[in-house]
């Protein structure tokens, strides 16, 4: 077998699922060796899959690559069909990148220690899973088989409310996961002949627009509620606010970019009349999720809910892209998600970081960090600068392209583009407002530890603490010690690593952004071009689509389609 007939992606997407199947019967009394045995499984995939695409990728291509197929039940025309193209080859590395450093993240894990590296190497083969698959009814396999381990992360290894949060996250997934699913047989069936799931074949059907709307609409949920859209983000600040660090950071990380994968893959590749249709729609939902996150982050007091409704927000922005009409605002959106897995992941670690030395995620009970955390301040200073877009770092380069993307749009009248900047720009003022105010409440606020109220704060136990001579009980997070007992231990050299590890690559992006962009150009340039052709093409027929508003000129590409007299 040549290394061009070798399954790439097969062995990227099993290794995990299959190496961790080996935990439960690892010899190992208090955990070390299933942490070393994970981190190794981990690093050995993202190598497989930095290796596979370094030599068998090509950039320069639209194309799908290193497809796979093979017949699994052929009487219902499923089959194991994988590929990778611009779209899922960063995401696949985002992926893979994002998760090893979570699982480095855990090492302090000791309750279940098994099973929680089990589901970890599991979420690990379902996140690549959903990015490479190119059969709809195994997308939506595992799309599903995602939510399991996510469920019991979050359930096991949560907060004090984490039945809840994770008994919502599930319900709230799974309920809109069956838009997958009846999307996926309907595509199948329709057109009578062999049923397919393929998405190549099903891309080349001819639905009815009637059809292509309810299947859009659909999708638009199922994706929508991942990419955490209003109004169907509430599950989001819940799962952030109870799950572990390491699960924040995929979650965050990962999570939230399958539903602007989705909606790229399925919506626009797949749906490109529809998209004509609901492209308004989505720059004015990416708009509400870019202000009202903005102002909705700025009203918590919890640090982890601070920053998911941060990522809410940042999300909007690659709503606005995906519906842009331009290659500039589809390489944002593409550009966004990337930097913002970065961004929040490293974010979320620092926060977990935060939390392992107050005890707390109250900002209000923490302050005067930095002088006792140097490190963690100066670390949570860059990331948050990133966040907020600060020139020289990814953030900066794609909400700068997204912006671009939508003003210079030919498909939207002026005052539509004027509107959907303006609005957007408020969600950018608001940004560095609570970022930076998060930074004074966490590392500046106060110049001393306050006094502790023992009575509705402390457990009955501190009490004791009051009559061990002059010391008075302090708050150390949520709990009263001596003075002598708050000492807040600066980051190690594992957490400087991690950190270090996802600050690096957000700096290089953020000065040369074609280190991401030259990855998928080729494939957003081919997918706006179809959408853009649906367009023309549906402009011939409904000329005043875009009528009360929404446009001002019709599209003058003679490559694309000659629009007729009515229209000019």
């Amino acid at each position: 077998m040549t290394a061009e007939q070798f399954p790439w992606l097969t062995a990227i997407v099993l290794f995990p699922l299959v190496a961790s199947l080996a935990i439960p019967v690892l010899p190992d009394k208090n955990g070390t060796r299933v942490r070393w045995y994970a981190m190794g499984v981990a690093i050995a995939d993202f190598v497989l899959m930095c290796y596979a695409f370094w030599k068998h990728y090509d950039a320069n291509s639209a194309t799908f690559q290193l497809a796979e197929k093979y017949a699994w039940v052929p009487q219902l025309g499923l089959s194991w069909a994988v590929s990778v193209d611009g779209i899922s080859v960063p995401l696949v590395l985002l992926a893979g990148f994002v998760t090893t450093l979570s699982i480095y993240s855990a090492w302090q894990v000791n309750l279940k220690p098994r099973l929680f590296y089990f589901l970890m190497l599991v979420l690990y083969s379902a996140q690549i899973g959903v990015f490479v698959a190119q059969d709809l009814m195994l997308l939506f396999i595992v799309w599903e088989l995602e939510l399991i381990p996510v469920y019991l992360l979050v359930s096991i290894w949560g907060g004090q409310k984490r039945q809840y949060a994770a008994t919502k996250f599930l319900l709230y997934t799974a309920a809109a996961s069956i838009f997958i699913l009846v999307a996926a047989l309907a595509m199948a069936f329709y057109g009578g002949g062999n049923m397919t799931f393929d998405m190549v074949e099903l891309g080349l059907k001819d639905y009815p627009l009637a059809l292509e709307l309810f299947l859009y609409a659909g999708l638009l949920v199922a994706f929508g509620l991942k990419l955490a859209i209003f109004p169907l983000h509430t599950w989001l600040p819940d799962a952030h606010g109870e799950a572990s660090s390491p699960v924040s950071m995929i979650l965050a990380g990962v999570l939230l970019k399958m539903g602007g994968y989705g909606l790229i893959r399925l919506n626009l590749e797949l749906l490109p009349d529809a998209h004509v249709y609901f492209a308004p729609v989505l720059v004015m939902l990416g708009v509400i999720n870019v202000v009202y996150g903005g102002f909705t982050s700025f009203a918590q007091s919890n640090l982890k809910r601070r920053l998911a409704y941060s990522s809410v927000s940042h999300m909007g922005f690659v709503l606005i892209g995906i519906a842009s009409f331009t290659d500039l605002g589809i390489n944002g959106a593409m550009l966004q998600m990337i930097s913002h897995g970065l961004i929040a992941s490293v974010l979320f670690f620092l926060a977990g970081i935060t939390y392992d030395r107050t005890h707390t995620m109250s900002m209000k009970e923490m302050g005067s960090l930095g002088h006792s955390m140097p490190k963690v301040f100066a670390l949570f200073t860059i990331g948050a600068m990133a966040s907020l877009a600060l020139p020289g770092m990814s953030g900066f380069a794609g909400e700068l392209s997204v912006f671009l993307g939508v003003t210079t749009s030919d498909i939207y009248s002026s005052p539509f583009r004027t509107a959907t900047v303006f609005l957007s720009a408020i969600g950018l003022i608001l940004t560095p407002i609570y970022l930076l105010s998060m930074l004074r409440q966490i590392f500046y606020n106060s110049g001393s530890l306050p006094t502790c109220d023992v009575a509705p704060v402390c457990d009955l136990s501190d009490l004791e603490l009051k009559s061990q001579g002059d010391q008075e009980a302090v708050c150390f997070g949520t709990s009263c010690v001596l003075p002598t007992e708050a000492v807040y231990q600066d980051a190690k050299p594992r957490e400087l690593f991690i950190a270090a590890s996802f600050l690096v690559p957000i700096i290089c992006i953020g000065l040369y952004p074609k280190l991401a962009m030259q990855v998928y150009d080729a494939k957003t340039v081919a997918v706006n071009a179809q959408v853009r052709q649906s367009y023309a093409q549906i402009a011939q027929t409904n000329p005043q689509i875009y009528a009360k508003g929404w446009r001002s000129a019709p599209i003058l590409d003679p490559e694309l389609a000659i629009v007729p007299a009515a229209v000019r």
